[in-house]
């Protein structure tokens, strides 16, 4: 039994953690969703967007979207957005949580394990505020590596449980948090080899001549047939997913030699970075076949000599062969001997397999300071000096994940040609309408890597936002080349093509879009939009019913509600609005169109409530401006209509129609001279205009008379 003196320090250590972690992972509470996997796991998913459902939990476990199968952290985000909406913060708050309560359950499973209070709690604090950690954390579409962790330690603790006292209730309590481990990260297949190193090390369990209740390997590894049976199910499911979502690399792009020497270099990148944690990166570039041969040589003498003295002093220092084993094993997954996505490692692979080396150094300096003089005093005064430097050091960190162009300027920043960190700030820079700036990083990572389909694509969207459709149209076709049958640019240059007002081009680029990708809904919504410009409303309507049975995001229900109201179907399109709204609460043109939904429904009061809500989101939405001053003066609100038709006016001031709508306005209201100068503005653009004649006339008569 714990001394109780002992459960009040554990308890005392346990608040220290939490709040030290909570300091040090502040600035990610104030920080955004980023543009890189976060869409597609929370932003742009339809299914997570529309929060807990049923449709959503079925896709949850029948999906492998994302390249992977992970249900439970799809409930996990899904359940965010039921709860807390769309507001980042929450997403990020609960990351946070999952971290802390990550901590303080390794603090628990090693002191339950060795009673070792003062270097479990060493361990735990460098897991809690290591910056190699942040990743993990502060990336939304992380949420699976906290989530498994949790889990992970949990099947832990179940684990020392049993040992205590074998059960069967307490075995099943072991395969049950190992299963839902494996549904929110697949990463977890590596677990059973850790609880026989457990079975090593601290547990005392592993006999190689069974004595003194041991047990030899094989009996332990019988133990765990069923959890080793769970790992080669989930390493299945997972290479399946993975290989069927175009994730997994084939030799020809990333052949053995080449994977083989980065796994070695990485092995060694990774301790230089837990010694060092500068210049991290949410990307890092794979070099290829350019590693340095005297970089991989070195790299495989120093894992050679830590694997030779972690042997030789196994029977005297066990943990140091526990921990090195358990560092080497749980990275094998992601490692890149199964080349997954381009970047040559990652800080996120961390998270569990620093643990081990964590492990080494606490027991290691706990031994070798056994006879120092002062031992008390230097240990706290240097783990102290320690842990506040990594306080400091990860709170730095974390606020680099303030949103996608701080995120990808810093890794521009840190990083040597890395095309894919100029792209992704690109497309940050887009999103923020710095279109000049974008191009620019568009162009440099093309410089980098001018086969990069993506980093084309990205020049031929930018090119498309600022008007240059001809341009935009040549980057398209180059895409096509580099990626032939690629659905996102078909999607875009089948938008570019509705946007000139060529339909049929637009119908012919989704149909050859389709005959690859007959499962893309975006083909299908643009195929039935161009329908619907077209006035062909039938044909758009079943081309959008079969996007909406695909999942459907914000702007193919915007589409649907478009061509079913067009039908005076007008609860339909209501439901299809609110459903857009949801997916995508920022987009104004859905708020826009529902806006012009309750004015066909004669419900000016409603109509103006949306428009509102869709200048906020967007204050420079002229269109907006006109309807919403539209439905005012149906309100008989005459003053705030005139502000609404000058607010147009001000933002398009060549417009003929919004010329000549605050003019009507302003005759209106009295102001007669006001009115004829904008009469005049409305003739100067449009000399043949009849109606502005009239008015001009009637407004200086009115003038007139009034002296």
């Amino acid at each position: 039994m714990t001394p109780p003196q002992n459960n009040r320090m554990l308890s005392i250590i346990c608040l220290g953690l939490a709040i030290t972690t909570a300091i040090a992972c502040l600035p990610i509470l104030k920080a955004d969703f980023i543009n890189f996997d976060d869409p597609q796991y929370v932003t742009s998913n339809p299914y997570v967007m529309l929060g807990l459902s049923l449709d959503g939990i079925r896709w949850a476990f029948t999906s492998i979207h994302a390249s992977n199968w992970h249900p439970l952290t799809w409930l996990s985000l899904m359940l965010d957005r039921q709860l807390f909406g769309l507001e980042p913060a929450a997403f990020h708050l609960v990351n946070l949580l999952l971290h802390i309560a990550n901590t303080i359950l390794l603090l628990i499973v090693l002191y339950r394990s060795t009673n070792a209070i003062w270097p479990s709690a060493f361990v735990a604090a460098l897991f809690a505020l290591h910056p190699l950690h942040v990743e993990s954390v502060a990336w939304i579409a992380e949420r699976k590596d906290v989530l498994s962790t949790l889990f992970w330690f949990l099947t832990m603790l179940a684990y020392i449980r049993f040992v205590e006292q074998p059960t069967t209730k307490r075995y099943f309590t072991i395969i049950a948090a190992f299963a839902l481990g494996l549904m929110a990260k697949p990463m977890l297949v590596t677990l059973p080899f850790v609880l026989l190193l457990f079975d090593y090390w601290p547990l005392e369990r592993l006999q190689l001549a069974p004595v003194d209740g041991g047990k030899s390997v094989a009996e332990l590894v019988r133990e765990k047939i069923p959890l080793f049976a769970l790992s080669a199910v989930s390493c299945g499911v997972t290479f399946f997913a993975q290989k069927t979502g175009g994730a997994v690399s084939p030799l020809r792009v990333f052949s053995f030699t080449t994977r083989f020497t980065n796994a070695v270099v990485s092995y060694t990148a990774y301790i230089a970075k837990m010694l060092y944690p500068f210049n991290l990166a949410i990307y890092y570039p794979h070099l290829r076949n350019n590693i340095p041969l005297r970089q991989v040589v070195l790299s495989a003498v120093i894992l050679l000599a830590i694997s030779a003295i972690a042997i030789s002093l196994a029977r005297t220092r066990k943990y140091l062969l526990f921990g090195w084993l358990w560092y080497l094993g749980t990275l094998i997954p992601v490692i890149g001997l199964v080349q997954v996505g381009g970047q040559a490692m990652a800080d996120r692979y961390t998270y569990i397999p620093l643990t081990g080396l964590f492990i080494m150094i606490a027991w290691f300096v706990r031994d070798i300071t056994v006879q120092w003089q002062h031992r008390r005093t230097i240990l706290v005064t240097s783990s102290g000096a320690l842990l506040i430097l990594l306080i400091l050091l990860t709170y730095k960190q974390t606020s680099y994940w303030h949103d996608s162009v701080t995120i990808f300027q810093h890794t521009v920043n840190v990083t040597t040609n890395n095309d894919g960190a100029f792209s992704n700030l690109g497309v940050a820079l887009a999103e923020n309408n710095r279109f000049d700036e974008a191009l620019a990083n568009f162009q440099q990572a093309v410089k980098i890597n001018p086969k990069d389909p993506e980093a084309n694509f990205n020049i031929a969207e930018t090119l498309a936002k600022q008007g240059k459709s001809n341009e935009a149209a040549l980057w398209y076709d180059k895409v096509l080349k580099l990626k032939p049958g690629d659905a996102h640019t078909y999607i875009s240059l089948a938008a570019a093509k509705i946007q000139q007002g060529k339909f049929d081009d637009a119908i012919a680029i989704c149909r050859e879009g389709l005959s690859y990708n007959p499962e893309k809904s975006q083909l299908y919504s643009n195929l039935g939009l161009a329908f619907l410009q077209m006035g062909k409303i039938d044909e758009a309507i079943t081309e959008l019913e079969t996007a909406v049975k695909l999942g459907a995001d914000a702007m193919t229900y915007n589409n649907f509600a478009l061509a079913v109201s067009a039908k005076g179907n007008y609860d339909t399109a209501l439901e299809c609005y609110r459903k857009a709204i949801r997916l995508d609460p920022k987009n104004a043109e859905s708020y826009y169109n529902l806006a012009n939904l309750y004015m066909t429904m004669n419900n000016p009061e409603k109509a103006i409530a949306e428009y509102q809500q869709a200048i906020q989101i967007n204050p420079r939405y002229a269109k907006a401006y006109g309807n919403l001053a539209v439905a005012l003066a149906r309100q008989n609100r005459p003053g705030e209509a005139l502000e609404n038709f000058a607010k147009v006016v001000e933002l398009e001031p060549n417009s003929v129609d919004a010329q000549f709508n605050l003019a009507a306005a302003l005759l209106g209201d009295g102001q007669f001279e006001k009115a004829a100068d904008h009469y005049r503005k409305v003739l100067s653009l449009d000399p043949n205009d009849i109606e502005a004649r009239k008015g001009l006339e009637t407004a200086i008569a009115a003038k007139n008379k009034v002296k």
